[in-house]
Parts: C-alpha cells; structure tokens; sequence
C-alpha cells in the first residue's frame, strides 16, 4: 500500500462518498491504495499512530468544516513524526481561502475543487516523477461520463451498518449566497442508467436506506420519477423488506406528475430535506435566493396533507436584512404547514461563499474557528443570537426529536415562536446547559414549564404520557414505547419512527 486515503467523518455511520470517488478513480494506482476512516473526538495520537502502522507514501485528507481543525492536528503531529509523508489535501473547507489556513501551510500539497482526476495524476507525478512544483493544484472538472462510480466500494459492513449517501447528480443551478453551491455553474446529471444499475447492485447486496446528497433532486422531473420508480419497485416487490430514501427537494417546483409518483409512497419510506430558509422576499432578494414563497407554502402544505413522506424543512436565523421579529413571523408561518421537523439553523460563513460581501453594509459578524457561526449583524445583537441558537438547540430536543409530538403542540399554542423562545429563555436559567439533557430531566422541565403556565400538574403529567417521551417522563414511568409495528425498526431512522408512532 503506497497511498491512504483518509479523513475524519462526524460519525461513524457516515460514510465518506468523496473518498470512494477518489479511490475507484485511482486508475492504475488503485491497487495501492487504501481507505481509512475516522470519526471527530478520537485522539489525534491514535489516529496518528494506525494511520503510520499503514506505512504510507502519500496520505490525502478529505477537509470538511466540521473536522478541519481535528484533521489540522492529524497533519501537524504527521509532518513532525514522519515528515517524508507526503500529504495531500482537498475538500470543501481547503478549496477556499488557503493561504490563511495553517492546516494547508503544513501540507505538502493542495487539490482544490474536484479531485477525481487531479488527485491520481498528482499522486502518479509525486512518485515518478517529475515532481510538482505548485504546492496548490485547481481540480479538474472531467465530463461526468468519464467518472467511475464508487458504489461497488461501499463494504458489506458499510452496508449493514452505515448511511449509505449517493448523488445522480453534482452542482446546483441556484446561487442562493450561503450555499457554496452557489460557486457552480450548473447542475450536471450521471448517466441515469448506470447510476440505476448501481442502485440495484447495492440494494441487492442489503442496501435498504439511501440518501442522496444532490442538491436539486427535482430539478429534472423525469429524472426524478425514474429514480422513485425505481424505489417504488422495490417496495411493491418486497412489502415486508422495504426501502428508505432521502432527498433534497426544490420547495416551490411540485408538479401533477411529481406529486403522484410521491403520493405512491407508504409512510416511513421517504424523506425529503426542504430549504426554505427565509420567508421575507427581501431577505431572499439579497442573498440571491428565487423563491414562489406561495407556491413552496401550499407544495410543503399537500406533502404534509395527501402524501406519506417525513419532511424536515430548514430556516436559517442571522440571514443579512432579516431581524427577529422576520424571521419569528417565518417560523410562525412554517409551523402552521405542520412539516414533522422544522431544522433551525444558525447562519454560517463557509470559505468561498459570496454572503461575505454583506460584511459590512449589515454589519455580519462571525465566528473566526469552524464552523464559523454568525454571532451578531445589523438586526440582532450577540446576546439575542445567542437566544436564538439556545432556541434552535432546544427545539431540535424537544420538537424535532419526535419525543413530545403531542406536548409540544400546547407548548406552542397560538404563537409558536414567542412561546417557545419563552420557554427556551427559562429552560436555559434552569439547567444552564445546551447539551447532555437526560430525557427524565427534560420531560420534568417541560412538566414544571407548562404549570407555570397554569396547568395542573395532573394534566401536565397527561400530556407528556401521551406522547412517545411520556413513558419517560417526570413521573417516573420507564416503560418504552415501541416504534410502528409496520415499518421494522431496522428500515426506518429512530427519530422518523418516534414522529410515526405519534
């Protein structure tokens, strides 16, 4: 073995698609080279140490936010104990801005963008010579037919264990300024059947849950009722084996056609991930988001009315001209749509993306460590954004979590957002924490919030045993409630099937 492919995944039934790109693209370098993963908070010492025990001759890194500064560790201990290694980097997080970034001052080399074809001509180049002198390396963008697809290179392990993520397409059409996908040209598809073929290789080696990592899946209708056809099969073959996919869909394009093949689906076999991000046109205008918000509202409306499939929807707080009282009508609006989750996210600034010409006339404020959170702007103070990222951490806990699908609904009442950020102003005075919450303790704190909002605690204890988290709750019962009988549990992620057995 000569080359490692390597990086740090956030856990581990992540597994990494952009490794198993680059290595069932290695060509005649294939055969030496390895894959190795790793998952964030692992000692740097350790990982150093079975990453050595390979006897490497190039090591490349895949470099995302949320493991730069891990992974930064990784190269620094790497490049003072064997500094005849020679390291690779690439990624989203290195591909922008590299000259401020110590991780690439301490590397030998830097493949930014796509690395598919650039990465094993470098390596080739590295070890026959002659040797590259340009430290930083811009990927080449080969056509997608010439891309060998890497799903033969998921394990069985990966299989049985992991989320499995795939794309039938790269790129997105939309420049909405947040998204590093602004940065592209266009959406650019696979080979629709070879990508099928593959598909049906995976699930006949156990594959049952995909997630697709496009960013517009139903940017092409055909292509999308094709791909759900082809889950829509498998499911009317195999009723007592099913299948679960997940996609990114485009909020205001749901056409007849569309609509009907989503229809088909049973519950617990299909996922769709919806950015709307803000409601405010302005908002939108300024970060170059096109949006029908009237027809994303009544789309996002008949998904949660006449089809089965679990939707989370994202809004994203700190937006450059939206201030809380836009955003609150926002999230109002959104939680009278009823989608089973609503993902509050907080502003960040990845490397590369255009939001950063805003800076100044609004005012943004960042976080200079990954993953670069906005803390303050023009509109909302820090201590405020700090309010609203104690907000969006609780409502994924109490909300989002499936665990009070019916308590929360009262805790809400007539105006969702203020009442919960009520809530979230006195749950944070009693626990002063964010995080490692015991679900007893949390169902006794939403007991406690709900009298002093004059219930009896006869009624609060109801409530919460109604729910999927009352058999846990304050009053001390454990008995578990299972997820629905008609999906087996192994199909279906644990939080969907919590909103389910609501």
């Amino acid at each position: 073995m000569t080359i490692l492919l390597s990086t740090l995944n956030a856990r581990y039934t992540h597994a990494s698609l952009g490794l198993r790109y680059l290595l069932a693209n290695m060509g005649p370098l294939q055969e030496r080279t390895r894959l190795q993963e790793f998952v964030i908070g692992a000692k740097t010492t350790e990982i150093v140490e079975r990453i050595l025990a390979r006897k490497p001759r190039i090591i490349g890194f895949g470099v995302y936010i949320w493991n730069v500064e891990e992974t930064t560790k990784v190269v620094a201990m790497l490049k003072r104990v064997a500094p005849d290694v020679v390291i690779v980097l690439g990624g989203p997080e290195v591909s922008h801005e590299p000259g401020e970034q110590a991780i690439v001052q301490a590397a030998d080399y830097l493949i930014t963008g796509w690395g598919d074809v650039t990465f094993p001509k470098l390596c080739g180049e590295i070890l026959n010579g002659p040797k590259p002198i340009m430290k930083i390396h811009a990927g080449v963008q080969p056509p997608m037919a010439e891309l060998k697809l890497p799903y033969s290179l998921y394990t069985d392990d990966d299989i049985k264990n992991r989320t499995l993520y795939v794309e039938a397409s790269r790129g997105c059409p939309f420049k909405c300024e947040f998204c590093l996908s602004a940065l592209d040209k266009t959406a650019w598809p696979f080979g629709l059947e070879s990508f099928l073929a593959e598909m049906e290789s995976l699930h006949a080696r156990g594959a049952r849950l995909f997630k697709f990592v496009d960013r517009t899946f139903n940017l092409n209708i055909k292509t999308s009722l094709k791909i759900m056809q082809f889950f829509l099969d498998k499911l009317e073959a195999n009723p007592d084996d099913p299948v679960y996919a997940h996609f990114e869909l485009v909020p205001d394009h749901l056409p007849d056609a569309l609509k009907e093949g989503i229809s088909k689906f049973p519950p617990g076999a299909l996922q769709f991930e919806i950015g709307i991000q803000s409601f405010n046109p302005e908002v939108q205008a300024l970060v170059s988001r096109k949006q029908d918000n009237q027809k994303a509202a009544d789309n996002i409306r008949w998904l949660c009315e006449q089809s089965n499939a679990h939707l989370h929807v994202d809004l994203i707080a700190g937006l450059p001209g939206e201030d809380v009282d836009s955003f609150a009508r926002g999230f109002n609006k959104l939680v009278e749509l009823k989608p089973h989750e609503i993902q509050f996210g907080i502003l960040k600034r990845l490397r590369g993306t255009p939001i950063i010409r805003h800076t100044e006339p609004y005012g943004l404020v960042f976080d200079p460590h990954p993953p670069y959170t906005i803390l303050a702007n023009k509109q909302i103070d820090f201590m405020t954004m700090q309010r609203l990222v104690r907000f969006a951490r609780y409502w994924d806990l109490v909300a989002n979590s499936g665990r009070f699908a019916n308590t929360v609904v009262t805790l809400m009442g007539e105006t969702p957002f203020e009442n919960f950020m009520a809530f979230s102003d006195w749950l944070y005075t009693k626990t002063d924490a964010t995080h490692r919450i015991a679900l007893d303790r949390l169902a006794s704190l939403v007991s406690q919030w709900l009298q002093t909002r004059g219930m009896s605690a006869e009624e609060a204890g109801r409530l919460l045993a109604s729910d999927y988290a009352g058999r846990n709750d304050a009053a001390g019962a454990k008995t578990k409630t299972a997820p629905p009988a008609a999906r087996p549990e192994a199909s279906i992620p644990q939080r969907q099937a919590r909103h389910l057995a609501a």
